[in-house]
């Protein structure tokens, strides 16, 4: 099987992105992650653009990789100066990088508009900065910026460019589409060409997703005669992004037979892109293909019946082999072997034509029908599953709650008060609280009741809070859907309550989360 290299960009084009602000710490923990994982090729950042990167070429000299060359971004010289007098070029080698990229303009337009510098110096400058640069690195990349574009409009010139290149030592002819403007079968075509042009070049690709083709435009121009791909984790980049190697890597390795990654890194991909979400702070898109939490979810019942009887009747690989898992959801459109396969992953074995799974789906779709969301409140369904067969014990009994609010023409702000009346293990518990606003006030006054009898909801913290209203024409009357996320510091879950009072809907939501992690905790394992 031939080699496909990786090349990542995550730490250079992918912070590009707007809100995403990579502190050393954070570039220094992702190239790490980027070298175990098995990723050929990972880009830095651009040395002496800023003193971020500056400071972390300096880190990078003490850093021994496993796999990974760690490589250097930058330029080709200046128009009209001698490229030892360059200092960006001088960065470029003082950073130490095994590899050192330079882009270089391809396209006329540019030459003439943003260099404004003649065609053939633009060729010059591109040779003397590789050829400088190859006495220096062990590798040089050229990144041919908006081949694609330059070669459409004039091709004699966009190949000299890269004639230059290989002249000067490059090893590998990266082909750019910057724009992002390009389809698949234009970027098949015009790599092909390039092959034939070329034949002992090792070439490249670099596509942007301005077009959403970034990943098919990656793919296509390897049945070119593409080796080496340039892309993002999750596809974070400028504007739309650039080409995602989450599926560029899975789609070459499990779909078109080439060698990608060392043996057992794809089952971590789901991993890896997770972490890189969460170190960026970009949310990862549920339904990101091979790697979002509903890339194998499964809601309606004639999917969820065929899957449990053979995976890949609505499955294109196993998700497993990414590192993912398969997901069956439940709702109205759910039928008894949603409610089966879920009643299962809890432990509760049953016969899926019982009477007891029967009138468990009727309820679920009763709930629905009312407002209530499970797909979205996972621990509120297993609740509800598990008090149907009567698997989960009362933790308290409610009494009696209130909530005042209050404002003063003197307070800047309204006062919110709940008392909470419990019977916790017999006992009557009588407990008041303020809040912020009167679900906090709540939240408060409950665990002032519980906490004392049970000190492990401590630990748990209210991450998010969202209200929906279920049936917008009934205006003031309207039910309204309460989502709350909690997290004990090992895992998440959700929790939902609807009830045409939001406080009524927030109190169900919040009680139902501290079921929960009472509940997991006496099984003795948070899962």
């Amino acid at each position: 099987m031939e080699k496909v290299f990786i090349y990542d960009t995550t730490l250079r084009d992918g912070s590009q992105a707007e809100g995403i602000s990579f502190s050393i710490e954070d570039k220094m923990r992702i190239i790490q992650k980027l070298d175990e994982f098995g990723i050929d090729y990972v880009e830095c950042g651009w040395p002496g653009a800023n003193p971020k990167d500056t400071v972390l070429f300096e880190r990078l000299k003490k850093y021994k990789p496993l796999h990974a060359k760690v490589v250097a971004f930058g330029s080709t010289r200046k128009p009209s100066k001698r490229v030892e007098e360059d200092q960006q070029v001088e960065n470029l080698i003082r950073s130490g990088a095994r590899v050192i990229t330079i882009f270089g303009k391809s396209w006329d337009f540019h030459v003439h508009e943003a260099l404004k510098t003649t065609l053939e110096e633009n060729l010059s400058m591109v040779y003397e900065t590789v050829e400088f640069l190859k006495r220096h690195a062990e590798e040089v990349v050229f990144d041919a910026e908006h081949f694609f574009d330059g070669y459409k409009k004039n091709p004699e010139y966009a190949l000299k460019v890269l004639e230059s290149a290989l002249k000067g030592g490059a090893d590998w002819l990266v082909l750019c589409d910057t724009n992002g403007g390009f389809l698949p079968h234009e970027v098949f075509e015009i790599t092909k060409k390039v092959k034939e042009a070329f034949p002992d070049a090792k070439i490249g690709i670099h596509a942007h997703n301005d077009s959403d083709t970034g990943v098919a435009n990656s793919l296509m121009a390897v049945l070119a005669g593409a080796r080496q791909v340039h892309g993002t984790i999750n596809g974070i980049g400028e504007r739309t992004g650039n080409a995602n190697l989450c599926s560029i890597m899975a789609n070459l390795q499990l779909k078109m037979g080439y060698v990608v990654l060392p043996e057992g890194s794809l089952k971590r991909l789901t991993e890896l892109s997770h972490f890189i979400s969460e170190i960026s702070n970009m949310p990862l898109p549920k339904n990101m293909p091979y790697v979002g939490e509903s890339a194998f979810a499964h809601k309606a019942g004639v999917h969820a019946s065929a899957v449990i009887k053979h995976s890949s009747t609505y499955e294109h690989i196993d998700p497993s082999l990414v590192g993912n898992r398969r997901k069956v959801t439940v709702s109205d459109l759910s039928g008894r072997s949603n409610i089966v396969y879920k009643l299962k992953e809890m432990g509760i074995q049953v016969d899926e034509k019982s009477p007891e799974v029967i009138k468990l789906v009727e309820k679920i779709k009763e709930l629905e029908k009312e407002g209530y969301h499970f797909e979205a409140a996972e621990a509120s369904f297993e609740l509800l599953c598990k008090r149907h067969f009567g698997l989960v014990r009362k933790y308290f009994e409610l009494d009696a709650y209130r909530v005042l609010i209050a404002k003063r023409s003197t307070d800047q702000l309204p006062v919110s008060e709940a008392t909470v009346r419990l019977f916790v293990e017999d006992v009557k518990e009588h407990t008041a609280a303020l809040g912020n606003g009167p679900v906090s006030a709540l939240d408060r006054a409950l665990r002032k009741a519980l906490e004392e009898f049970y000190p492990n909801l401590k630990e748990v913290q209210l991450i998010d809070y969202k209200v929906r209203i279920v049936n917008e024409s009934e205006g003031t009357r309207a039910k309204v859907r309460v989502l709350i996320e909690s997290t004990d510091g090992n895992r998440k879950w959700g929790t939902v309550g609807v009830s045409e009072n939001i406080i009524e809907a927030s109190w169900i939501a919040l009680t139902d989360s501290l079921i929960y992690k009472l509940h997991k905790d006496e099984e003795g394992s948070i899962i």
